[in-house]
């Protein structure tokens, strides 16, 4: 996660609506050729680490549903803490005290539920406190690198991923960190996170998989702004697509910006069928009513945005209906939040997946791979990784890409249209 300025990145805009029961095995570890048969790993066929969730479980919510409780911190989620007793050291670095210490203990809590659901794997979890700071990142790398760790889970927040690189890279050790800060990310130093450019890339495939050939986008000048409207261009390119206009505001001020657009997304003379609106559920309000006042219709020119959209508050604005956005599938974090709840109390943060995939990926990787569990020839291995939000896989340059899903929001509902593709494109598609 990088830093708490950036609008994508603040711990209350990582969030996402939990979805009914659907019967999903979670699995990580079929990794490596695992998915729809397409490789036998290289090395012979992997076998997969499937966790069938209990019966009995009820489905709980995320805390962004009203009247569901964050996850707490337990008394269990302190710096120097150990999970398991395995041969096969990891680091989990998160943010235990600080600014941070409800998601970092509510990540620790999926460790630990990872550990357990994977049926005591031969690791020993080396749980440190970052203190929500570079400074305390370095010295509990460190501390953990001391320890014998093979690899570094974590931290969350952009800064702190860049101290924690440091000594791991002397260490000759990689990194998984959880931020969504793209600048972070470097050969052996790999973010498992919601970052937003496969988002935009989704959502525009979609967009124009349905016939849609002229694009508009209304952006706010912040750091998720800036690597969106990037992606964004680029993927109108590749598909053979063309941008009619691009208006960026100040954030909280959409107005000026709305009317400058109006004449390419209202009217008899409109040139774009296809609105990119990449705002928050804090801010779209805001741009929804500057677009009424111009005479938006979504009917005409279909409104498009990122997994920010995948919350309950803005399905019923009107200015959203019949709009699409792209996002992690739903049904696997659902299922996930109900054991989670189960367990601990109340419901997870969204971001508490990304520890659970991981532990699951360490695990996964120690069974099946030996001495060249954390190579960088498996952990990049182009087939990836069945996760709790679905497949995903690592880029040599420490990118991830996901397989996403497209929803569409109507009559105050986000019903899925697009199913998430169990494989992944081959890289550079």
């Amino acid at each position: 996660m990088a830093r708490p300025k950036c609008a994508r990145d603040r711990l209350v805009r990582v969030a996402a609506l939990t979805a009914a029961l659907s019967a999903v095995t979670l699995a990580l570890g079929g990794c490596m050729g695992g998915f729809g048969g397409t490789g036998a790993n290289r090395r012979g066929a992997a076998s997969q680490v499937e966790l069938s969730p209990p019966a009995d479980v009820p489905l709980g919510s995320g805390p962004t549903t009203p009247g569901v409780p964050a996850a707490p911190v337990t008394p269990a989620a302190v710096s120097g803490q150990r999970i398991g007793s395995g041969t096969v050291k990891v680091a989990l670095i998160l943010p235990l005290t600080g600014p941070g210490a409800a998601v970092g203990g509510a990540m620790r809590n999926a460790a630990q539920l990872a550990f357990d659901e994977g049926q005591q794997p031969n690791l020993t979890i080396l749980v440190e406190d970052d203190r929500s700071s570079p400074d305390g990142a370095r010295d509990a790398t460190q501390d953990a690198l001391k320890q014998g760790a093979d690899i570094v889970l974590g931290p969350v927040f952009a800064a702190s991923v860049q101290a924690a690189t440091v000594p791991a890279k002397a260490a000759g050790k990689p990194v998984i960190g959880f931020s969504t800060d793209a600048s972070v990310a470097a050969p052996g130093v790999y973010l498992l996170s919601f970052l937003p450019q496969p988002e935009v890339d989704r959502i525009v495939e979609d967009s124009v998989g349905s016939g849609r050939r002229s694009f508009a986008a209304l952006i706010p000048e912040t750091a998720y702004g800036n690597a969106v409207e990037a992606e964004f261009r680029e993927a109108v390119a590749r598909r053979g697509a063309r941008v009619a206009a691009v208006e960026r505001y100040a954030s909280g001020a959409p107005g000026p910006a709305v009317e400058r657009l109006a004449r390419v997304i209202t009217g008899p003379g409109a040139t774009a069928d296809t609105l990119f609106i990449p705002e928050t559920a804090e801010g779209m309000p805001l741009v929804a009513s500057a677009l009424t006042k111009v005479g938006y219709a979504p009917a005409r020119v279909r409104p498009i945005g990122t997994a920010l959209w995948n919350d309950p508050s803005l399905f019923a604005l009107p200015m959203l209906q019949g709009g699409r956005f792209a996002s992690p599938d739903r049904s696997g974090f659902s299922n996930f939040s109900g054991r989670y709840q189960a367990r601990f109390g109340a419901g997870p943060p969204r971001v508490a997946s990304l520890a659970y995939d991981a532990v699951m990926l360490a695990a996964a990787l120690t069974r099946q791979y030996g001495s060249q569990r954390f190579a960088e020839t498996t952990l990049t291995n182009a087939s990836g990784f069945a996760g709790i939000d679905g497949t995903f896989r690592f880029r040599p340059e420490g990118l991830s890409e996901r397989a996403l899903a497209v929803y569409e929001i109507r009559n105050n509902a986000a019903p899925l249209v697009s199913p998430a593709p169990r494989v992944l494109a081959k890289p550079g598609i």
